[in-house]
């Protein structure tokens, strides 16, 4: 196999029991890298410390997707304007909290030969909604009763994270006073035997 160093230099290629040899002499591990290769590929190295880091990398990664919510608000074309006032802050505030919104109008029975009724009704909305809100998928529809329109949140209005859980209050209530630690005697010192680590040779994960 061929071999890498740990310092990432190119050791060569030698048989496996000399270079798990090697790898005990540095007290570290050979982890194979590229089985598919030819000859195959492993590396010295420390395979828990390598463990470890690809762990904090896949959360750090985690951390820097965004989720991004989709709400939904639906209206009637004739819809009466306390109602629509109504529903319009939500809207709002659905897109203040850096959701999405999916607005949907509903037509029925003889309302689907006007469909000019809801199309005016979301140019509105969307006029009502400027400076908060940007149009992200233009009104259309999506079947013969339902026309949509996505709005997306300004990033300047976003002035609030959506609502979680509520915070845990700290108790009021004192600490109590902790107790002295009890002195312990002095116990002779006992040298430990040294302990050499297993050396194996393993596949790495995830490359």
């Amino acid at each position: 196999m061929r071999v890498v160093g740990a310092d990432g230099a190119q050791v060569g290629i030698m048989d496996t029991p000399k270079a798990l040899e090697m790898a005990q002499d540095m007290d570290l591990d050979l982890v194979e890298v590229a089985p598919q290769a030819e000859p195959p590929v492993a590396r010295i190295m420390d395979y828990g410390k390598y463990k470890y880091e690809q762990a904090v990398r896949q959360r750090e990664s985690r951390k820097k997707q965004t989720q991004v919510t989709v709400k939904e608000m639906k209206m009637r074309p004739k819809i009466d304007p306390h109602d629509y006032q109504t529903k319009k802050g939500h809207v709002e505030r659905f897109l203040r909290q850096g959701s999405k919104v999916k607005v949907t109008i509903m037509f029925r029975g003889r309302e689907t030969a006007h469909t000019e009724l809801g199309r005016k009704l979301l140019d509105a909305l969307s006029n009502d909604l400027e400076g908060v809100a940007k149009i992200e998928a233009f009104p259309k529809l999506a079947d013969s009763r339902n026309m949509t329109m996505v709005l997306g949140p300004v990033k300047e209005a976003i002035t609030q994270k959506a609502p979680g859980e509520p915070r845990r209050q700290r108790s009021s209530r004192p600490p109590e006073a902790a107790e002295p630690a009890l002195a312990s005697e002095p116990e002779e010192a006992q040298a430990e035997p040294v302990r050499r680590r297993p050396v194996r040779v393993t596949r790495a994960e995830g490359g």
